[in-house]
């Protein structure tokens, strides 16, 4: 199974930062592969992407989230089989790392193809680009939510 982690530094709050990520509904804006994200229920949401031009849907289900910590999931059904963890580390009062692991399984060959070659890395390299861009602009979060859901 591969493994994807990337990690980048943003200008704003650790606070801010986890806040902002905690709205997926609002993912689209930063994700460029996600269409849409439904939030069921606080730990179930339901997912809407375009890989290589394949639509895909599938449910995630946060199995650990700390407030200013970490955000983990994995992935329920649909036809997307994956889990992550996205972490949050105060480097300074305004400043933040964000590091996303995930591990998935790619299906069909140029999923695989692309996973040796990295494509995977590049695009949550280029999404974590988006939200360092997108968060640092705004310079606030849209909301979030403070809830904790045990492992």
């Amino acid at each position: 199974m591969p493994q994807v982690i990337e990690t980048i530094d943003v200008d704003v709050p650790v606070s801010v930062a986890y806040n902002q990520w905690t709205l997926f509904e609002e993912f689209p804006k930063f994700l460029d592969e996600v269409e849409s994200i439904k939030q069921v229920t606080d730990t179930l949401t339901v997912w809407k992407v375009k890989v290589g031009g394949a639509e895909r849907e599938f449910e995630a289900n946060i199995t650990e989230q700390h407030p200013d910590e970490r955000v983990a999931w994995n992935s329920t059904g649909g036809e997307v089989d994956h889990a992550g963890v996205v972490t949050f580390h105060k480097l300074g009062d305004r400043e933040t790392r964000v590091t996303v692991q995930i591990d998935w399984e790619p299906t069909g060959i140029l999923e695989k193809l692309g996973s040796t070659l990295g494509v995977d890395n590049h695009a949550v390299k280029k999404d974590l680009k988006n939200f360092k861009e997108f968060i640092e602009s705004r310079g606030v979060e849209e909301g979030g939510w403070r809830g904790d859901v045990q492992a």
